[in-house]
Parts: C-alpha cells; sequence; structure tokens
C-alpha cells in the first residue's frame, strides 16, 4: 500500500479531511525547503506537495510565479528537488510527498530515469500540470512500474469523458481545481463545488482534494465539509514570500496550524 493511500485510509477512520500544503522547493533557499517541510508535517500538514520550479508555468497565479523565480535564481532544478526529498526522507519516512510541476524538466531528464530517481528518494506522487490523461501513458507506464502515483487536475469545466479517463489513470488522489483560471485567482463558489464533486464520485473512487482560491480558514473549513483533502498553496507561497529567513518557519507552521485547526472542526 502507498503513503498516500494509508495516509487517506487512516484519516477515513477518523474521519477527518487531508490538509495538503504546497510550497515551492528552493524558495525562500534551498537550505530552509527541508526544514519547511518538517515544520508543516508538525503543524498538521498530511501530505505535502513540492512545487518544482519552472520558468514558462501556466496553471500558477503571480505569487506562485515569483516563488519559481526566486528559487531557479537560488540554482533549483529537479534533481536538486529530489535531493531535498532524499534528504527529508531520513527523518521522516511516513508523510506522502508529491511532486507538482511540468513536464519540460522531466522530459529533459527522461520519464524513466525519472521514475526510478523517484523511487529512490520517497517521492510517492507526481502531478505534471500540462500532460492531459490522453498524453500521459508513456509517462504513467512508468511511474506505475516503479510504484510512484500518478495524480491528474480536474476543472469545472471537465467533460465526462475526460473524467473517465482520469478514473482509469489515476492513483492516490485526485486533485479538483475549484475555479476557473491560475492558483491564487478568484473567490471560491462553494455551491458550485458542492454541486460538482457528487459529478465526479459517480466516476471516481480515489479521495478527491480540492485546491486554487482557498486562502484562510473560513474557507478551508468550507471546503474540508465537501471533499476529501484541502490544498492549499498560494496562500502558504505569500506567507513564505513575505518571512525573512529568521522568521519563515515559526511563521508557515502558524498559519498550518491555523488552517489544520480549522479543518478538524469540519
Amino acid at each position: 500500500m502507498s503513503r498516500i493511500q494509508a495516509t487517506f485510509d487512516a484519516l477515513k477512520q477518523q474521519n477527518r479531511r487531508a490538509l495538503i500544503p504546497f510550497f515551492t522547493a528552493g524558495d525562500p533557499h534551498p537550505s530552509l525547503t527541508v526544514p519547511l517541510m518538517h515544520a508543516m508535517v508538525v503543524a498538521g500538514a498530511d501530505v505535502i506537495e513540492l512545487g518544482v520550479p519552472f520558468s514558462d508555468p501556466m496553471a500558477d497565479g503571480p505569487t506562485i510565479q515569483r516563488a519559481s523565480e526566486r528559487a531557479l535564481k537560488q540554482g533549483m532544478s529537479l534533481r536538486g528537488v529530489l535531493n531535498l526529498v532524499s534528504e527529508f526522507r531520513q527523518q521522516d519516512n511516513r508523510t506522502p510527498v508529491v511532486l507538482m510541476g511540468y513536464g519540460n524538466p522531466i522530459e529533459a531528464m527522461g520519464w524513466d530515469a525519472f521514475a526510478q530517481r523517484c523511487a529512490e528518494v520517497g517521492v510517492d506522487g507526481v502531478l505534471t500540470v500540462d500532460f492531459p490523461p490522453e498524453e500521459s501513458h508513456d509517462a504513467f507506464e512508468h511511474l506505475q512500474r516503479h510504484g510512484i502515483d500518478p495524480i491528474f487536475l480536474l476543472a469545472p469545466t471537465t467533460e465526462d469523458a475526460r473524467v473517465e479517463q482520469v478514473a482509469k489513470l489515476a492513483r492516490g488522489y485526485v486533485y479538483y481545481v475549484s475555479l476557473k483560471g491560475v492558483t491564487g485567482a478568484g473567490n471560491l463558489d462553494l455551491s458550485a463545488i458542492e454541486q460538482k464533486l457528487p459529478q465526479l464520485r459517480k466516476h471516481i473512487k480515489l479521495p478527491i482534494g480540492v485546491g486554487f482560491g482557498i486562502r484562510d480558514a473560513v474557507t478551508a473549513q468550507a471546503v474540508a465539509k465537501l471533499c476529501d483533502g484541502v490544498v492549499v498553496g498560494s496562500r502558504i507561497v505569500q506567507e513564505i514570500e513575505n518571512s525573512n529567513d529568521a522568521t519563515v518557519i515559526a511563521n508557515v507552521s502558524a498559519l498550518v496550524n491555523e488552517l489544520r485547526l480549522a479543518i478538524n472542526q469540519a
């Protein structure tokens, strides 16, 4: 059983929802990435989505774009991200880690080499934003061969045929993008999420995490009542951006703990 499945199974038995924070590896500095990961776990994170910085993102809003730019200036690369996961695993062999990014760096490394290295360092899942299910079969085979869960995005505009494809390929959990647009944009329409998720569950048996636009504890709690996991990215990256090296771990820990407590009350 994968770490992701074990985590969601345990949460289900406890009638709890997963908190899935996202931040960009290497931001604000590579030396702070692993300490931030450990701090998030202590503060209540169940799964960590670790962003692989990329120069030409499509789904990321300006906050996460700036984080990628800062990380790239620090010399962060895909291989560097994988090395950081390996360092994290020296102390934590329980918390699932999902890499979230774009296809170009993986294509440059080669999918088989990438999947093999993911397995070696302890990556549990990979979400490639610009790889729709129609284009993911080769990548899926490499990930599956090495026991890595391929994770897919669904959106409010996703048609049933695409949902069925994702249901066949996805492992771990499915990430539902709760609004049209980029990360950190717009205001959530909770009623729209409430209407959409039952439609998705007709096809998808995996846990469903909801992200994009969740910016505070109140919203996180409301979303947690509708799904299996709450993904918070831009708000955490914003906290990192607004902190300095001396305060960033304490500030992010406080934010994650606030979100954890709110989700627990859902």
